[in-house]
């Protein structure tokens, strides 16, 4: 079995790319390095320059991944931000500025981009997307983040409200660690 290495502090996403990986001979290693997110307009921008300041630390190959919520009444906010706005107000703090939008103004896209590096060679992105809306309450137990608040196009469920294997099925995170998966099969 061959190590893969997450360059990850979140043991959510951790559990999540194990369950997609767990048919295939790689074995994924949490590696807690961490990275500068820095201020840009995608979240590939972000994902390429935390593999720009690894890859001079770290000489293996590895993932990792960068994920926003993208609200469309508020043009993509958080976005690129999600993880700072998450630390600062949370899903209330979401709920709140969001309590007067009727269940057609709570559109909302869930976006991750998971980077694959390996050395001497250039990263490679892949981009995940799900389309859903915002709920009206924090509801479920499961998942991590905005995942008590997000509800994908078609579903009834929050992401809480899902185990790991359902919640990777629908998921942005999901989508983009399946394309990811396709890419490694006979790479590793």
């Amino acid at each position: 079995m061959k190590n893969l290495y997450f360059i990850t502090s979140n043991k959510g996403k951790l559990k999540e790319a194990k369950e997609s990986f767990s048919d295939l001979d790689i074995n994924i290693v949490q590696k807690n390095l961490g990275y500068p997110e820095i201020q840009a307009s995608s979240l590939e921008e972000v994902a390429i320059f935390g593999v720009e300041y690894i890859k001079n630390k770290f000489n293996q190959p590895f993932i990792l991944e960068d994920a926003g919520l993208f609200i469309d009444i508020f043009d993509g906010f958080p976005g690129v931000y999600s993880a700072y706005i998450f630390y600062r107000i949370g899903c209330s703090g979401i709920l709140k500025l969001m309590e007067s939008f009727e269940d057609n103004k709570r559109k909302a896209v869930f976006k991750s981009v998971y980077a694959f590096f390996e050395p001497g060679k250039k990263p490679v992105v892949f981009l995940g997307e799900c389309k859903g809306k915002i709920s009206n309450t924090i509801i479920g137990e499961h998942g991590f983040g905005y995942d008590p608040i997000f509800i994908p196009e078609n579903g009834i469920k929050t992401f809480a409200q899902m185990e790991i294997n359902e919640k990777n099925r629908y998921s942005h995170r999901g989508k983009s660690l399946k394309k990811l998966k396709i890419f490694l099969k006979n790479r590793l």
